[in-house]
Parts: C-alpha cells; sequence; structure tokens
C-alpha cells in the first residue's frame, strides 16, 4: 500500500455509502492504519446524491479537507453516472468501482474518457440473494478492499465479523446474510 489512499464514495441517501465508508475506516484502524472516514453533508434526503471519503495511511494524516484527487471511486448507484460528475480529479492510476448491470461499452462512454481501471460488481443480486433486501453497501465495501488491497480477504472478513456482532447484537439473524454479502463479492468484482 503506498503512503495515503484516497477514496471517494457516490450513492443515493438511504444507500449506505456513508456507513460503508465508516465500516471501511473502521476495518482499516483495526490493521494498524490511519484513517478517515466522513460524509459531506447538503440537504441530503432519501434518494438525493451523497458523497463521503476515506483516506488511509500508514502515517499520521494532516489533511482535513473534501478529497479532490481520488486514487480510487466507488459508485454505489450507477444511476449517478449521467448527473454527476463521478471521474472527477480521479487519478488515472486508480480505478473506478461501479455497482452496475449494464454492458462495459456503455459504462465506459458515460466515464468522460476515464482512462484508469474500471471494475464492476452486481451488488443488488449480491444483496437480495444473501440479505433478502437491497442494501449495496456490503458488496460495495467488499468491491473497494478487493480493488485497493488495503487489506487482506481474510483481514476484511474477520474484521467483519466482530464488527457485525457489535453493530446487529440486537439484529443477529442479519449478520450471516452480511458475512456471505461480503465474501460473495470478493468472489465477483469484475474489471473491465
Amino acid at each position: 500500500m503506498k503512503d495515503l489512499i484516497e477514496i471517494r464514495w457516490h450513492g443515493r441517501g438511504g444507500q449506505g455509502a456513508k456507513t460503508a465508508s465508516l465500516l471501511l475506516a473502521d476495518a482499516a484502524f483495526n490493521t494498524g492504519k490511519y484513517i478517515q472516514g466522513f460524509p459531506e453533508y447538503g440537504p441530503e434526503r432519501m434518494g438525493a446524491p451523497i458523497t463521503a471519503y476515506n483516506r488511509i495511511s500508514n502515517n499520521p494524516i494532516t489533511i482535513h479537507s473534501n478529497i479532490y484527487e481520488p486514487d480510487y471511486v466507488v459508485v454505489v448507484d450507477d444511476s449517478l453516472l449521467e448527473s454527476v460528475p463521478v471521474t472527477s480529479g480521479l487519478k488515472s492510476s486508480g480505478a473506478i468501482i461501479i455497482n452496475t448491470t449494464k454492458s462495459p461499452e456503455y459504462i465506459k462512454s458515460l466515464l468522460h474518457g476515464y482512462s484508469g481501471e474500471v471494475y464492476t460488481i452486481d451488488a443488488r443480486k449480491i444483496s437480495m440473494e444473501c440479505l433478502g433486501k437491497y442494501f449495496p453497501n456490503t458488496p460495495m465495501l467488499a468491491a473497494i478492499i478487493k480493488v485497493s488491497k488495503i487489506m487482506n480477504d481474510n483481514d476484511l472478513i474477520n474484521d467483519m465479523k466482530n464488527s457485525f456482532k457489535h453493530k446487529f447484537a440486537k439484529k443477529p439473524e442479519v449478520i450471516e446474510g452480511n458475512m456471505k454479502a461480503l465474501e460473495m463479492s470478493l468472489n465477483e468484482i469484475k474489471k473491465i
């Protein structure tokens, strides 16, 4: 891992982009990294576009601003590709990860000539299969960790198992589905 990795999340209110960015920060912290995980707030409402951010480093982080030139971008809702400049500032040495079932040609046509790596995952299918409801944040969390290599798969699984036990203490029935979604996502992320 290089010294500082910056990630920008694009989603819609209620899809869990903010939660996923905070879970990523916690997981990275638990592996000994310095972290930041924060949303950008505006007049959010259910379904409105939102942005969240992560900084992850092996050294203390002294930057305290939004992220304008991310290494990675995570797009939780592919409809945002048509209305939000998701590739703005994205480094060509990085990657974009998109929750979509659309064709690679169509996706690339919406990325304004972005020349870096592009990955896709069907977070809806995974979420519905593992959780019975559409919660794309767990599959997208696994996808960004797999692509960025912030931690290895086993560290992610072990950390999330503990995190979910705490987070879902009053709803333990959802832990198994979330764990299955993580594991499935690690295997289903595709480079296009």
